[in-house]
């Protein structure tokens, strides 16, 4: 995982991970103090820590019939920390949606099942299967992954 932290760590500067849109641009800033502690899974979002949790929260979306966001994220990770709040906010605004974050220092075997080379990574998931992915901490885009996600019938 050291690669991993490492290329986690410097992969994403651009200017969707420092608030262009104007939102919560102080909290951008102060989630690169990494003195400062940022929940990853706060509200609506479920951390997913064991693989007992994973199968249940996957079967229990299945039976529903809910889209699943799956993030793949790391407390160690610049663009984990800024995208942290951003996506619980998108997780209240869309409660039709599972929104679930797994730590990938927890479930490294999860993380390479799934071939995560950054974080974060998102996956989009009806019925345990893939319909979109999202590699990066773009808020912008991550708001339209989901927007679109949520207008796809049911």
């Amino acid at each position: 995982w050291v690669w991993l932290q490492i290329f986690s760590s410097y992969c994403c500067n651009f200017s969707c991970c420092n608030g262009a849109d104007g939102e919560d641009d102080q909290d951008q800033i102060n989630a690169d103090d990494p003195n400062r502690h940022i929940e990853l899974a706060t509200g609506r979002v479920q951390l997913i820590n064991t693989i007992q949790k994973w199968d249940a929260k996957l079967l229990e979306a299945k039976k529903a019939g809910k889209i699943v966001i799956l993030n793949f994220s790391s407390s160690w990770s610049s663009p984990c920390r800024r995208i942290a709040r951003p996506y619980c906010k998108l997780a209240d605004k869309y409660p039709s949606i599972t929104f679930l974050t797994v730590d990938v220092d927890a479930l490294a075997e999860m993380s390479s099942t799934w071939e995560v080379k950054a974080t974060p990574t998102f996956f989009f998931l009806k019925e345990g299967k893939q319909l979109d992915k999202l590699v990066g901490a773009d808020k912008l885009e991550l708001k339209t992954k989901i927007a679109n996600i949520d207008s796809l019938p049911s």
